[in-house]
């Protein structure tokens, strides 16, 4: 069979190209070589599945090891109307795994499936299972996002607590290592543990282990699957940068690295002189066009965004206006945002997770903006801004952009203009640009009234400095601020926008030479 790309279910190593796991499937592995329980909660599309079957293939090959794999999407809410009924489900669940894992475990469970129809009936059959294996057995179960709105899961969790804070008692012996996987948290997934009444709150599953597997893949773990791809396809490419690229847009997010390259493969690449061949404008043009898609991962990210204001508007603060706002694992808003995937920690403190959702969010709240007739007028036509070898004019757009602003100026609320003039701007460079570059903001900048944007146009990048003016002192630390930027992507010519909130702006542009640098400026 032929291999693929895989962006849809379970990965497999026999069917599909996949990224280096060794080293998340190590990690993972010595978490429940040492006993401990815990939880992988990722976002959807983060590899929780095949990371979970990965384990179980690996721990299928020790001796020492019985694993046992559920999955618990499919249980319905009739299995969690009682505490006895989402007993009994648990048991078949195990049932249904051994009858075709291991038919003298099944034979036991089945021999005592009608006498489990409470939790602490359930307890004791955990213990005698045990007993029957005689061996480290492993439970991982998938999906308990499914069940984790339901008091019944809530007091099954309570139950292995238990039996795994005295599980040196022969009573209570019981699994060696328990693994759940979801979006979801479940140490932050609380019930009362006493009277109803009495209002106390505890977790059941305050066990836990802290996952600290980085779930995104690095470059070289990228680099691994290419490797095999470039082998077995007759693929030709420089792997080192490829996969570095690959990194830079998606941070090694497993979906997203997997779905660029499935569009690069099948709709960008083609012979050329009888070779098929990836190159780095290969993997720009299929940012492009994936951008253009629409997929459930990227409409999942706009609706969870969409559907919590407060997210919505710590979103904008971020993206937009470029403030630098300290991570908080604790804080709810941060938490949500990074369990949806939206945001990351990183050395500026709380940013957007990758490149490709900073520019869909981008595409997404200027054409939010738009549509609701909050920006205005100020499309202009995108050819007077190329010129003759099919750059970007960089001065002329800034030129007119600086116009677009005089006009509006004297039309619109000045509040508005003040509050939003860095969308306005993105909005304003969007139609220039759509569908032969992108825009990103440059992650790393570190001084809140700052936001530089690094436009990507066919084979040439402009780096932009958007900034508040706070006066010569400021302006000067901009200047060296954009010059090491500058320094970073090889370039000698910047661009510098100054919004001027002064009573009387200038509206003036300047050249300046700046340590072998030539910047351009205007103010509005």
């Amino acid at each position: 069979m032929k291999k693929r790309f895989n962006v849809t279910g379970t990965c497999r190593r026999e069917e599909h190209y996949m990224m280096d796991e060794r080293r998340r499937v190590g990690e993972a592995l010595e978490m429940i070589e040492r006993g401990e329980y815990f939880v992988i909660h990722r976002p959807r599309q983060f590899g929780k599945t095949t990371l979970l079957r990965l384990l179980a293939s690996e721990l299928g090959r020790r001796q020492e090891y019985q694993v046992i794999l559920l999955n618990f999407q499919g249980i319905d809410a009739q299995s969690h109307q009682s505490d006895g009924a989402f007993a009994q489900t648990v048991v078949e669940e195990l049932a249904r795994y051994f009858e075709f894992a291991d038919r003298s475990i099944y034979q036991v469970i089945a021999s005592e499936w009608g006498g489990v129809k409470s939790m602490n009936e359930l307890s004791l059959f955990i213990t005698r299972l045990v007993e029957v294996i005689n061996k480290r057995v492993v439970l991982l179960i998938d999906e308990v996002d499914a069940s984790s709105e339901y008091d019944s899961f809530l007091r099954f969790l309570g139950v292995l607590r238990t039996k795994y804070l005295h599980r040196d008692l022969a009573q209570h012996k019981t699994f060696h290592s328990v693994v759940l996987a979801g979006v979801y948290d479940i140490k932050l997934l609380k019930f009362k543990l006493r009277h109803p009444e009495e209002g106390q709150y505890n977790s059941p599953w305050n066990i836990a282990s802290e996952f600290k597997v980085v779930m995104e893949f690095y470059g070289e773990e990228i680099r691994y699957m290419l490797e095999e791809y470039a082998r077995e396809e007759g693929v030709e490419m420089g792997l080192g940068e490829i996969s570095e690229r690959l990194y830079y847009y998606t941070s090694g997010h497993p979906f997203l690295v997997s779905k660029l390259c499935k569009v690069i493969a099948e709709e960008v690449v083609s012979r050329r002189g009888g070779v098929l061949r990836w190159t780095l404008e290969d993997v720009e043009e299929g940012v492009q066009r994936l951008l253009k898609e629409t997929n459930t991962n990227f409409d999942s990210l706009i609706k969870n965004i969409e559907n919590h204001q407060e997210l919505y508007e710590l979103v904008y603060r971020i993206l937009i206006k470029g403030e630098v706002v300290p991570y908080n694992a604790h804080t709810p808003l941060m938490r949500l945002g990074t369990m949806y995937g939206i945001f990351k920690e990183s050395q500026r403190g709380l940013s957007i997770h990758n490149r490709l959702y900073e520019q869909l969010i981008y595409s997404y709240m200027t054409d939010r903006a738009l549509e609701k007739g909050k920006l205005g007028e100020g499309h202009y036509a995108g050819a007077q801004f190329v010129k003759g070898d099919g750059s970007l004019d960089m001065n002329v757009v800034l030129r007119k952009f600086q116009l677009f602003m005089k006009e509006q100026y004297s039309r619109r609320s000045r509040s508005l203009i003040e509050r939003e003039w860095r969308l306005i701007f993105l909005a304003f460079l969007k139609p220039i640009i759509n569908g032969r570059g992108y825009d990103f903001k440059e992650v790393e900048t570190s001084e809140e009234k700052r936001l530089d944007i690094v436009v990507t146009y066919l084979r040439w990048k402009y780096l932009i400095e958007l900034k508040l003016w706070r006066g010569e002192r400021s302006h000067a630390r901009g200047l060296e601020q954009l010059s090491q930027y500058l320094d970073i992507y090889g370039l000698r010519q910047g661009w510098l926008v100054i919004f001027d909130d002064r009573q009387h702006p200038s509206w003036k542009e300047e050249v300046i030479l700046y340590k072998g640098k030539e910047i351009f400026a205007v103010w509005v």
